[in-house]
């Protein structure tokens, strides 16, 4: 099967024994918007913020952050199989950085992953992906730490997170912005950060 995403040039590119080839491409916004539409429209996503949107209104979401240069989505692809959507953010830009003190070196991410495919989930699969994902923040971008806020009533990544290494941070209230290109409600989030050194000792 010839891979759709071949063409389009990596970020980052890692090679997994067991697990495949991981690609980070740049999110393109209208490409790219009818498989993060399918995604954000699950039940599952909802706290991804996008169920009810049209695909028309996630493409035109993704172009207004691509022209950001302190936001950034991207789309993983394992094997040639988008599995998922990855945004990384400058704290000191984001409504985040009115909850805590940022450190030179943080870098703020969120990591929606695709539904599992037919054969069901399989163990250990998406902390191999975030493995991966983190390689790419931490040492391809050169952060010394990443920053994630998922809701608190999404337990399940919150525990996720807590498994992988991540501190928990205090629960804070990141306060609605409503501007012309974008509007984003209250939120409730468990902070949680995770050092470099905790994944990739030096």
């Amino acid at each position: 099967m010839s891979d759709p995403y071949a063409s389009r040039t990596a970020v980052h590119e890692q090679v997994t024994d067991g697990f495949g080839t991981v690609r980070v491409l740049p999110l393109d916004p209208e490409a790219d918007a009818g498989t993060v539409h399918r995604w954000v429209s699950e039940d599952r996503a909802v706290f991804w913020g996008m169920t009810g949107l049209t695909e028309r209104q996630v493409a035109e979401i993704y172009a207004h952050m691509d022209t950001l240069t302190t936001h950034h989505a991207c789309l993983v692809v394992r094997d040639g199989e988008p599995v998922a959507l990855l945004q990384t953010y400058e704290p000191e830009a984001d409504r985040v950085s009115e909850c805590y003190d940022v450190r030179p070196g943080d870098i703020g991410v969120h990591l929606l992953v695709a539904p599992a495919g037919p054969g069901g989930a399989r163990s250990g699969w998406t902390a191999q992906l975030v493995t991966a994902v983190a390689r790419y923040v931490l040492l391809g971008l050169d952060r010394r730490r990443v920053v994630v806020d998922p809701d608190v009533r999404n337990e399940k990544a919150v525990a996720r997170f807590l498994t992988m290494g991540f501190t928990p941070g205090p629960v804070v209230a990141l306060p609605e912005i409503d501007l012309p290109d974008v509007y984003l409600p209250e939120k409730k989030a468990q902070l949680a950060f995770l050092d470099r050194e905790i994944l990739f000792p030096a």
